[in-house]
């Protein structure tokens, strides 16, 4: 476990996130849960703010809300003075629901539909990053019709292989995002959208993938996108005024992992930060507005789901299943990714783990799993079950599979907690139906 001071073990050996025992959270708001730490979010947010701005200077920090994204996680990030990008209409939606400044908004996607092209140039979303042909023609047209005209980046691939899972691999030459660098397509894409009357082409987009720990392969795609601006002032006399380089940092899951404090991750964003300064002198380049957007390292280690256990099953000689009242309708990480996680006993931190267990969960599938193998003190039905590092890619990945209830959130803050997202009933499962 990544223990912090607001995620920690009392001296009861009770486990407590953000002032309050996990126990008393199921007594208030029952299981399974979703718990958020908001001052773990607000100090990260707050570093790699300061960190861009001490370490770089001119830029801004976007939170990529598709890992957790709800009205008040938008109006923390608003606070903290940071920006956000959004991949969607509802995204977009809820952000600007609650005020979010659209001037501070990024908008990706590679297949951005007219309405959502339409919504985002009504409200006046600052970036717009085109990922095909037909894509700046719908956006030019649209912004023909509102009399606009839209800053642009253009996504582009610069063929960086990041050390994670392929599926979320997002800058090899067969990703479904962006535009080749090394095949000539990206150049030909930024000709063709400098000619759109009502697009103001400002800079580029490239993100190399998630969960990546190496500080190289970061440095690598700054080094590689500074190469492609050098050949395009070079060969074009096109400079850019902005640059993004996204995100992807990697967090703690299990052993597996680096264990970062907050102030740690800040070297992320300080390699970037150095290793663009490097680039931008030595290759006789204009310094860009320099675009990160972190969002698993901002709320994945805040988050917390909390379950009850339920059927325990055990094959002599093989596994011992712990069946909870979740499963891969809340986190469907594991059958997605084989993710891994800490799971631990909340109320017996203390008591030395003994007994080998699966966490299975409830659906009708063979597949529903949270984790596999994991050593917790003897389980008996009606412990509670809490799974770490939960914040990002669980809420925002869940469904209601087998018609099951998609958990509530609360937000945590100095031993008070809220709900922000409210626990659905049957009738919201049958709300829409005919």
């Amino acid at each position: 476990m990544n223990e912090r001071d607001t995620l920690c073990v009392n001296q009861n050996g009770q486990l407590e996130i953000g002032g309050i025992t996990l126990k008393k959270l199921s007594e208030d708001f029952g299981t399974p849960l979703y718990c958020m730490d908001q001052t773990y979010i607000e100090n990260m947010c707050a570093i790699y703010d300061k960190t861009l701005k001490t370490e770089y200077g001119d830029g801004l920090i976007c939170y990529a809300s598709k890992a957790f994204s709800c009205k008040e996680i938008y109006r923390i990030v608003n606070c903290c003075g940071i920006g956000a990008d959004v991949v969607s209409g509802g995204e977009l939606y809820t952000a600007l629901s609650v005020g979010f400044p659209a001037e501070k908004i990024c908008f990706h996607g590679n297949n951005k539909l007219e309405n959502e092209l339409e919504l985002a140039v009504k409200n006046n979303v600052k970036y717009i990053v085109l990922d095909s042909y037909t894509e700046a023609d719908d956006l030019d047209r649209i912004c023909q019709k509102y009399n606009k005209i839209q800053d642009v980046l253009i996504r582009v691939n610069p063929g960086v292989e990041a050390h994670t899972h392929h599926f979320v691999q997002t800058a090899t030459v067969d990703s479904k995002f962006g535009f080749s660098i090394s095949s000539g397509e990206a150049e030909q894409m930024v000709l063709s959208a400098k000619n759109k009357k009502n697009l103001n082409l400002v800079g580029l987009h490239c993100h190399i993938g998630s969960q990546i720990f190496e500080n190289k392969s970061f440095s690598l795609g700054a080094e590689k996108m500074t190469d492609f601006y050098k050949l395009l002032k070079d060969k074009h006399s096109i400079e850019f005024d902005v640059l993004n380089l996204g995100g992807g940092f990697g967090i703690y899951y299990s052993n597996d992992d680096s264990k970062k404090t907050c102030e740690e991750y800040a070297d992320y964003i300080k390699n970037i930060a150095q290793t663009l300064n490097t680039a931008i002198q030595k290759k006789g380049l204009k310094k860009p507005f320099l675009i990160l957007e972190p969002g698993r390292s901002i709320v994945g280690e805040a988050g917390v789901t909390l379950y009850t256990a339920g059927r325990i099953k055990t094959i002599k000689d093989v596994k011992n299943y712990i069946a909870v009242d979740g499963g891969m309708f809340d986190n469907p990480r594991f059958a997605l990714y084989q993710a891994k996680y800490t799971v631990v006993v909340p109320e017996k931190m203390n008591v030395k783990p003994s007994v080998k267990y699966s966490i299975a969960g409830k659906c009708c599938e063979s597949g529903d799993l949270i984790a596999e193998d994991c050593y917790l003190p003897e389980i008996v039905e009606g412990d509670l079950i809490a799974v770490l590092s939960t914040g990002a890619y669980n809420y925002s990945m869940s469904s209601n599979y087998n018609r099951n209830l998609v958990p509530p959130v609360v937000m945590i803050k100095d031993g008070k907690a809220k709900i922000v997202v409210k626990k659905q009933s049957y009738d919201d499962i049958i709300r829409n139906d005919v």
